[in-house]
């Protein structure tokens, strides 16, 4: 492991955790602030966040574009780590990756900047088919492919990659885990079964992930 490798391997792995205890505690900011909204129509979605302070929600989408980018650099660092007969296993992973970051990212941004002016401008019309508190707009559909496929794929192609000492165990488990729950929680939302979704997209999915980063920082921060 070459120090380059290294040390993006260990930034983009703590930045990843990092974004993740951020996302937790605007997750408890939100919960704390405001009650729980369940998508009807366009005009109680207007008068919820007109009563409701958005700054948890703002400030958790802008970390998960955060989010989206160090997973990217942290996945192309473990695939310059894989051995060399498993490498096509990883690239596999790093373009699903790339796919996830991709659609990720495009929500988010498109939440914090667009749809936060045309919101904030009065231009109500046809925004309900982009806002992601609305779970059956056109974004909202962008991000889940993003996170449930593209994400799911990615983290499975990558535990078949990774493979060694205890630290790459605990880390290829914990991309199983996200893989499932990914996938799982696609299921979920296809079938429109919220709980599902709900539960393995936020726990163990994100358990798992946090689980990944974390033993990627301390096995990089090894390497250095």
């Amino acid at each position: 492991m070459n120090k380059i490798i290294s040390k993006l391997g260990y930034w983009s792995a703590l930045i990843s955790a990092s974004t993740f205890v951020i996302w937790i505690i605007c997750f408890v900011g939100i919960m704390a602030t405001s009650p729980l909204f369940y998508w009807t129509n366009l005009t109680e979605y207007l008068d919820f966040i007109s009563s409701n302070n958005q700054f948890f929600q703002y400030l958790a989408k802008s970390f998960m574009i955060v989010f989206s980018m160090s997973f990217l650099v942290l996945m192309i660092s473990l695939g310059e780590i894989v051995e060399a007969d498993k490498k096509v296993l990883a690239k596999i992973g790093i373009v699903f990756g790339l796919i996830f970051t991709v659609l990720s990212s495009i929500h988010y941004f498109a939440q914090v900047s667009s749809v936060r002016w045309a919101i904030s401008g009065g231009q109500f019309e046809g925004i309900e088919h982009f806002l992601q508190a609305n779970p059956t707009s056109f974004l909202s559909s962008i991000n889940m492919l993003g996170w449930t496929l593209f994400l799911g794929l990615s983290t499975l192609f990558m535990a078949f990659a990774i493979g060694g000492n205890k630290t790459k165990k605990v880390i290829r488990v914990s991309l199983i885990i996200n893989g499932i729950s990914c996938l799982l929680a696609g299921v979920g939302y296809i079938t429109q079964t919220d709980i599902i979704t709900f539960l393995f997209i936020n726990l163990f999915a994100g358990g798992a992930l946090l689980v990944f980063t974390v033993s990627s920082s301390f096995m990089f921060h090894r390497g250095q």
